[in-house]
């Protein structure tokens, strides 16, 4: 189903997340070799051994970056339908893409795409983190702590010297390292972007190692938990179809090849388990969340600002600590809430007369918008529900 080309688009580099993403690996390393050559020369072996090694972080942190970038996470096919007409019934339906979705896809928002093994969306890569480009990118995420690691025993030990170079001109014969200002400044700076490369990447290496260890998403975590809590009907007890133990898992994701094993619809599952054992459970939890959902109707204009100061002080201080979207909504609109915050609500706007007849069916309206923009509309069936879902409303 999916290629495994790689498609080289340099465009995709010309945004603000690869942007500073490769301006910070750039300074970091222009600042270590500036300062290397200095401290520790090359007319020295341990000099060369030095300078290689840390350039080899450079390459293996470039290569795994640029790869995760340009591979990609692998999309579902627009329209893309199974071979058998019977496993429609265990796939969920993608309006936007108009076909159905693999086992483990997810429909990203941002790509506008349904994404093959979907963990998230990551800025800094402008893709999706996914199947074909999830081991590129945790070996970017091993290597570019290991390089700023090496850059801070460069760099410290160089501004210490910078600092005390009258003391190794006149008392000593090792080498001198002089700044300048504007070296100096750029140093200390480099020193603070190594610093916090290793600990914000290296945590998130920790996370994403702990995900492919289980062989589940982020995605598939939150799914997981609902499942686990979920009421059943029967008393069954639901299986992660993918955790294959430990071993297997890392092999499904790190090979010799660099690609996954998986071809993206059929994967290695458990035993006790088939392939359409997740999506069957994705589509019970959306049958319980409609089962859930109110409606709302629209009294105030909202604009879709994320700080709208004109409806209080409350709503810009407690806002949603999400990236998902805001919707603007207009006086008389319909919503259908299914989550809801002490100030904010969530849910999907039902489309205007004007936008059925222009025939935009593929657009979605769905995001955040103040609680006070908005009443809900009880009908005489929901009316004991809808008592028992205020209170909830009340303790968030």
């Amino acid at each position: 189903m999916a290629t495994k080309r790689i498609e080289i688009n340099p465009m995709q580099l010309l945004h603000w997340g690869p942007i500073i993403a490769l301006s910070v690996i750039f300074l970091i390393s222009a600042a270590s070799v500036r300062n290397t050559l200095m401290w520790w020369p090359i007319f020295t072996l341990g000099g060369v051994i030095n300078l290689m090694t840390f350039l080899l972080w450079n390459v293996l942190t470039l290569y795994n970056y640029l790869l995760a970038a340009f591979k990609g996470p692998g999309f579902v096919p627009l329209g893309w339908e199974p071979e058998e007409e019977e496993d429609k019934q265990y796939l969920q339906y993608c309006n936007l893409c108009e076909g159905y979705k693999s086992p483990r896809s997810h429909h990203c928002r941002k790509c506008d795409r349904c994404v093959i093994k979907m963990d998230h969306h990551c800025p800094w890569i402008n893709t999706c983190c996914g199947h074909f480009n999830h081991g590129n990118f945790t070996w970017f995420l091993f290597f570019a702590p290991i390089g700023c690691v090496h850059a801070l025993f460069i760099l410290i030990p160089s501004t210490y010297r910078a600092i005390n170079w009258q003391y190794y001109f006149y008392y000593t014969r090792e080498p001198v390292v002089y700044l300048g200002l504007f070296g100096f400044i750029g140093t200390m700076f480099a020193i603070g972007l190594a610093v916090g490369v290793t600990l914000a990447v290296g945590m998130l290496y920790v996370i994403q190692m702990r995900s492919i260890i289980k062989n589940e998403t982020g995605i598939e975590s939150w799914i997981i938990e609902k499942a686990l809590d979920r009421d059943r009907d029967d008393d069954e007890e639901f299986i992660y179809p993918y955790n294959l133990g430990w071993k297997a898992n890392l092999a499904e994701v790190f090979t010799w090849t660099g690609y996954p094993k998986s071809d993206g619809v059929v994967w290695n599952v458990r035993e006790e388990c088939n392939q359409f054992t997740l999506t069957i459970e994705q589509i019970q939890q959306k049958a319980q969340k409609r089962e859930r959902t109110f409606e709302y109707s629209i009294v105030e204009d909202y604009s879709g600002a994320w700080f709208p100061i004109t409806k209080g002080c409350r709503v810009c201080i407690r806002f949603p600590c999400t990236d998902e979207p805001r919707i603007p909504v207009t006086k008389g609109d319909k919503v259908l809430v299914t989550r809801w915050k002490r100030h904010w609500l969530y849910g999907t706007r039902l489309k205007r007369e004007g936008e059925i007849q222009e025939g935009s069916t593929k657009k979605r309206y769905r995001g955040w918008f103040p609680r006070r923009c908005a009443v809900e509309v009880i009908c005489d069936d929901q009316n004991h529900a809808g008592e028992d879902i205020n209170e909830n409303k009340k303790d968030k």
